[in-house]
């Protein structure tokens, strides 16, 4: 039976507070394997809808304060952690695409993620964690959250 080393391991956080129990797991990891660890948020934007219609409107400005206030939380967070602040990203994406995108431009080989408990079957994983490991070309651990 082959062990895999992991070698770079992909936080990725939804920048909640209970999300620190995924942080702690990939420190762990990541000093048992000797591995890198890259923290990410992607931070969704949504078209806006009116009745039927999708308006166009200039999102640019609440863009620019939701991404500089993620780059605000994620820096804390990396230093919390002790991860290097070239280690810590955002991407603005949906989160499914975002986090794989990344795992695959950036090597990752194991990617940790929360994953909010719910009642029913249906509900074991969140759809984000869900869609991550049912497509990552990589291993994927969901780490149990706290609802």
């Amino acid at each position: 039976m082959t062990i895999t080393a992991y070698r770079h391991i992909l936080w990725a956080t939804d920048l909640t507070d209970n999300n620190h129990k995924v942080g702690e797991r990939a420190l762990e990891l990541a000093q048992t394997y000797n591995a890198r660890v890259s923290l990410l948020h992607v931070l969704e934007t949504y078209p806006l809808y009116v009745g039927q219609e999708m308006v166009l409107v200039d999102t640019l400005e609440l863009e620019e304060t939701l991404e500089k206030r993620a780059n605000e939380r994620m820096q804390a967070l990396a230093d919390q952690f002790n991860i290097a602040e070239a280690d810590a990203h955002v991407v603005l994406d949906a989160a499914k695409s975002g986090i794989l995108d990344f795992a695959t431009e950036h090597e990752v080989d194991l990617i940790l993620i929360g994953s909010h408990s719910r009642k029913g079957l249906a509900h074991l994983l969140g759809s984000t964690a869900r869609a991550v490991v049912n497509s990552a070309s990589c291993d994927v651990l969901a780490v149990r959250l706290e609802a």
